[in-house]
């Protein structure tokens, strides 16, 4: 039987803290989602400020970025370039850069998602807390 790394909840809270840290020093204001390789939420906090649609849309780059093991801003790039059809992809919603799948030992292990600022800005902001695993 095969067997492979997975995010445990010390993983989880490390990655939406380092990510709320990250975003508070730039007072931005968003929500930030941590999903596992199947694009169920392990976790998830919204700043002060950010607006409830950012819950929903930091989980959907979070699950999107898990499923399609790939940042989600390939996704909005290919829609972008005209592959409208894309957009009927089942189980992917979150077709906005802000995803970041999380890569242990060659496995996508789950994904962080964010959502409430500039896209770029949101993937930096995953980016930032996935780091803080150390990988």
């Amino acid at each position: 039987m095969n067997t492979k790394p997975v995010l445990g909840a010390s993983d989880v809270t490390k990655i939406l803290t380092a990510a709320t840290d990250f975003a508070k020093t730039n007072n931005w204001a968003v929500a930030i989602s941590v999903t596992d390789d199947g694009g169920h939420l392990l976790g998830m906090v919204r700043l002060d400020g950010a607006t409830p649609m950012t819950a929903k849309m930091s989980e959907a780059k979070a699950r999107t970025a898990a499923m399609g093991r790939r940042e989600t801003k390939i996704f909005e790039d290919i829609i972008a370039q005209g592959r409208v059809a894309f957009l009927s992809a089942p189980n992917l919603d979150g077709l906005l850069e802000g995803g970041v799948p999380v890569i242990a030992d060659g496995h996508v292990v789950g994904a962080v998602g964010v959502s409430g600022v500039k896209s770029s800005d949101d993937a930096e902001i995953a980016r930032a807390g996935i780091a803080a695993l150390k990988l």
